[in-house]
């Protein structure tokens, strides 16, 4: 078991006074059977809000904020320690039937993930196939882990990595077309690569433990996970080119990106606001 200390700081810094509306927070990581929240502290400034927690449909933690009182500064702070157990994420195994690839999902599992089978893209199948190609031939035999894997790890070898500050994902072409791009570009590739080969797959936002002289990709995060009978939902991040182990720590799952930012929300004033956000992965 590992344990880290998560401090995720957002600030933003307005043009003049502003009222505020309501903010969604997704910044809880996801508790299971590999990961343990030991403590949990969420401090909002300005102090006059009302915080309501729920479960949304696809079970991420959700926090939302109502403001009484204007302000002109807005510092939302997370600071969580967790248990890590995911030590040994090669120790699963796969049901049968879905040992080789293809497969078909059972028709009620079919149903339950049929959001996570479905293309976001559905005009760029051609470059998706194009690329599928190169990496998988027709008539070969393979272990469902190991295309997966191989989807991962090709994306990791043949990509460069590029910090991107503009919101939002680059679109299957744009990355195939650049060779490069973020964390978030390469986990909806993959994603979206799992799905035209008939794999239930979705897009995970969280953290990543890397050193402190690492450089290249920090520790806010993003991948995919794929669903394997027998196995369940397991995290591939095509950004390192590995599957998933103790050093990730989801956050928020969905089917598509663009419906799990950390920090969400808009305010009523003069226009103009500066962002600042410091996420900081410790280990304990």
């Amino acid at each position: 078991m590992q344990r880290y200390k998560i401090l995720h700081r957002t600030c933003y810094q307005f043009s003049g006074t502003v009222q505020l509306n309501s903010h969604t927070l997704l910044l809880r990581p996801r508790e299971g059977h590999e990961l343990r929240i030991e403590s949990s502290n969420l401090t909002v400034t300005p102090a006059m809000a009302t915080l309501h927690w729920y479960r949304d449909v696809e079970d991420n933690s959700v926090a939302i904020i109502t403001f009484e009182s204007s302000c002109k500064q807005l510092i939302i702070e997370s600071e969580v320690i967790i248990q890590q157990f995911n030590e040994t994420p090669l120790d699963f195994w796969v049901s049968n039937f879905a040992i080789d690839y293809p497969f078909a999902y059972s028709p009620e599992d079919a149903v339950l993930l049929q959001p996570y089978l479905g293309l976001t893209e559905p005009n760029n199948t051609d470059a998706l196939d194009g690329w599928i190609a190169g990496i998988l031939q027709a008539s070969e035999k393979i272990q469902t882990y190991t295309l997966v894997q191989r989807l991962c790890s090709h994306i990791h070898q043949t990509m460069s990595y590029q910090m991107r500050e503009e919101p939002g994902v680059q679109t299957v072409v744009q990355t195939l077309s650049l060779k490069s791009g973020s964390c978030r570009d390469f986990a909806n590739l993959f994603m979206q690569a799992c799905r035209r080969l008939g794999l239930a797959s979705r897009f995970v936002s969280g953290y990543l433990h890397v050193p402190v002289s690492a450089q290249g990709y920090g520790s806010t995060h993003a991948w995919s996970e794929v669903y394997m009978p027998g196995a369940g939902w397991k995290g591939f991040d095509p950004t390192v080119g590995e599957i998933v182990g103790r050093q990730h720590i989801a956050v928020a799952v969905s089917h598509k990106p663009e419906r799990v930012p950390p920090v969400s929300g808009s305010f009523v004033g003069p226009p103009g606001a500066s962002l600042s956000v410091g996420v900081w992965v410790t280990e304990l």
